[in-house]
């Protein structure tokens, strides 16, 4: 009898794959031991050589189901301590063993490959082979859960199902920062299958689904963002507000994990223009962080920096002062705890500038960018995209004051750092150059006009026109 080779779906540059089927090959129960002769049927008394011989057989045969044991514990514990490369192998070995022991259309070869995809996906961040993978057990898996199988099967099959859709789900979410609106919609679709899923696991355990790789939680927030991917707000803000009850329910109201649902709350209350709403919820980030971090963390620092922000996108003057404080807070807290030349407190301080300048404020806008420049040189070097912007917001701030020569020096500087990064011919580098000839000719006009026109001075002359 002979045995077709075992088919491994590959994606193109997966060397973990080539790798790890190299390693299971000596696992493999060679083709002629695989007939009759393992349970003979004919004779009554056996040979040493034949029972020699059947030892090995079934040596080979309970070899990769031992392998298989151990890979999957190996892998969760790996998983545990954050191991993720080498926990992905593991996830490798277990697909591969699984389809040695079960065949490749055995429910439980399905079953590794939906945590092999998943693994891909949460562990190393690859959402090709994790749609490749998730694509190759969706049908084996699907033709199972409807065969009569045992309930402990079932439940099986069903946790797998939420594991590869919601894989396939967020993979199409991902795909969505790349704006296409149809990605958003085939995320929905698939998530909302993985919630159809977890509804039919929890009948099995009557209401309550514990152990799942999949929790509730990340379910929900995955609904809530593809929800948000196809601009439907109010149908985002139900499934946050789902992921919200689900986490105060496992883990309380004191937990981090409620810190990023309110924040992404607080965001669609501002797409949905609800500025008082999306402050309460980042007033509600701020206060968690306060008491788990303390006044002063980088987790702090943001929550500061984005209530700054929200209230200044409410636009009314008695939120003004608040925002500033907010502002100065987060840049406090930021440098304290990461560092003045830290991207992070940069970018806390590029922001409360830009309000500054919003709102008229162009002295301290002024001395607050002049201040940063020379830690974002330490950050970004000088001749960096981030350097450049500073110089031509500078200069922005100078022609904005009527200090044309210090704005025309601080824009040549720009100009200079633009055509070394991108060239002479680059959109930004010929916006800069039009708004340095309009500023060098507007100062060469202003010149021209005052040696006219200053008094006592040999030669000059006021010219005046007849009616």
């Amino acid at each position: 009898m002979r045995i077709s080779p075992i088919r491994i779906p590959t994606v193109s540059n997966d060397i973990d794959w080539d790798f790890c089927f190299h390693l299971s090959q000596q696992t493999k129960v060679p083709a002629h031991q695989q007939t009759d002769d393992l349970y003979p049927t004919s004779g009554s008394e056996e040979s040493e050589e034949d029972s020699d011989a059947m030892d090995k057989t079934l040596d080979c045969l309970y070899l990769p189901r031992e392998k298989l044991v151990q890979s999957q514990k190996k892998a969760a514990q790996l998983i545990k301590e954050k191991m993720n490369t080498q926990a992905s192998k593991e996830l490798i070995r277990c697909a591969i063993l699984s389809r040695i022991i079960f065949g490749e259309e055995h429910w439980k070869s399905a079953q590794a490959l939906a945590s092999l995809a998943y693994g891909y996906l949460t562990l190393r961040g690859l959402p090709a082979q994790a749609m490749k993978h998730a694509e190759s057990a969706k049908n084996t898996l699907l033709t199972w859960k409807g065969k009569l199988t045992t309930d402990k099967e079932k439940k099986e099959i069903l946790d797998a199902l939420v594991m590869l859709y919601y894989t396939l789900g967020v993979v199409w979410l991902l795909q969505n920062q790349y704006p296409s609106f149809p990605s958003g919609i085939e995320a929905y679709f698939n998530l909302q299958r993985a919630e159809r899923n977890m509804k039919e696991l929890k009948e099995f355990y009557k209401g309550g689904v514990c152990g799942l790789q999949v929790s509730e939680k990340d379910l929900m927030v995955a609904l809530g963002r593809a929800s948000l991917a196809m601009h439907r707000l109010n149908l985002a803000l139900v499934y946050f507000k789902k992921a919200v009850g689900n986490v105060v329910a496992t883990k309380g109201d004191r937990t981090s994990d409620l810190v990023t649902l309110y924040e992404e709350m607080a965001q669609i209350e501002q797409l949905r223009r609800n500025h008082y709403q999306a402050i309460q919820y980042l007033q509600q980030a701020h206060s968690l962080c306060v008491s788990l971090f303390t006044d002063v963390s980088p987790q702090t620092a943001e929550a500061s920096a984005l209530l700054a922000k929200a209230y200044a996108m409410s636009g009314e003057a008695r939120h003004m002062d608040v925002a500033e404080i907010y502002f100065i807070k987060s840049i406090s807290a930021y440098q304290t705890t990461l560092g003045p030349e830290d991207c992070e407190t940069l970018m806390a301080i590029e922001e409360f500038y830009k309000w500054f300048i919003h709102h008229r404020e162009k002295e301290e806008a002024y001395r607050l960018i002049k201040s940063s420049l020379k830690f974002q040189v330490i950050s970004y070097g000088n001749w960096s995209e981030k350097v450049a912007e500073t110089y031509y917001n500078m200069g922005k701030i100078c022609f904005a004051k009527g200090d044309l020569r210090k704005a025309i020096r601080l824009l040549r500087k720009c100009l200079m750092i633009q055509i070394l990064l991108y060239g002479s011919e680059h959109r930004k580098s010929r916006d800069t150059k039009n708004v340095l000839t309009l500023l060098q000719r507007a100062t060469n006009r202003s010149s021209r006009w005052r040696r006219k026109a200053t008094p006592g001075r040999r030669g000059s002359t006021c010219q005046v026109t007849e009616a």
